[in-house]
């Protein structure tokens, strides 16, 4: 996308006031989600419906890996205590971690619970469909944040995550399952 394009995804939006300007990298709260919904649809509407869910999806996956750098020794992820757990330990022991790490430090609301050989991601208060409306499941940076999450405590593994229910399409929740056993 590039810096030409993140200008021009904030112009879309009517948020040029953040050109050369972004938020601190810090844990206050002072970027809303109405501006976060703006920009995944901002996203959308400027690079199509599916070029819009490619590029969610990957700024999904970037986030995660910067999230690590700041987040990971305090949540044990990064501990060779953790690196060695068997691999169905450490997926139920890493999303509870980063459920908390978004109900602590984030306005969101965020449960984990296990079913059937699946982890459910439930967003209760979601930032990226937030006051949105849609016929279909919207938050691809969270798929793709959690699609890279999993990548990494698996150690280069692919498991299928899916958004199954979004509270933009009518559901009460979003739910994102997410298969335990590796695709490959």
């Amino acid at each position: 996308m590039g810096h030409n394009g993140v200008n021009a995804v904030l112009k879309l939006g009517s948020l040029s006031s953040l050109i050369e300007n972004y938020p601190p990298d810090n844990t206050e709260l002072n970027f809303s989600f109405p501006t976060v919904n703006l920009l995944t649809e901002m996203l959308e509407h400027m690079y199509g419906p599916h070029g819009g869910r490619g590029l969610s999806l990957r700024v999904g996956r970037a986030c995660f890996n910067y999230g690590l750098r700041q987040y990971g020794t305090q949540l044990g992820l990064t501990e060779m205590a953790f690196r060695l757990l068997p691999l169905p330990t450490k997926l139920a022991a890493g999303a509870t971690a980063f459920a908390e790490l978004f109900n602590r430090y984030t306005d969101q609301r965020v449960r984990v619970e296990q079913e059937d050989g699946r982890l459910l991601w439930h967003i209760d208060r979601c930032p990226l469909c937030w006051e949105r409306k849609a016929s279909e499941p919207v938050c691809h940076l969270a798929v793709g944040l959690l699609q890279e999450a999993l990548y990494w405590v698996s150690g280069g593994k692919v498991f299928n995550v899916e958004e199954r229910t979004c509270i933009a399409a009518g559901d009460q929740t979003c739910t994102i399952v997410i298969d335990q056993s590796p695709l490959y």
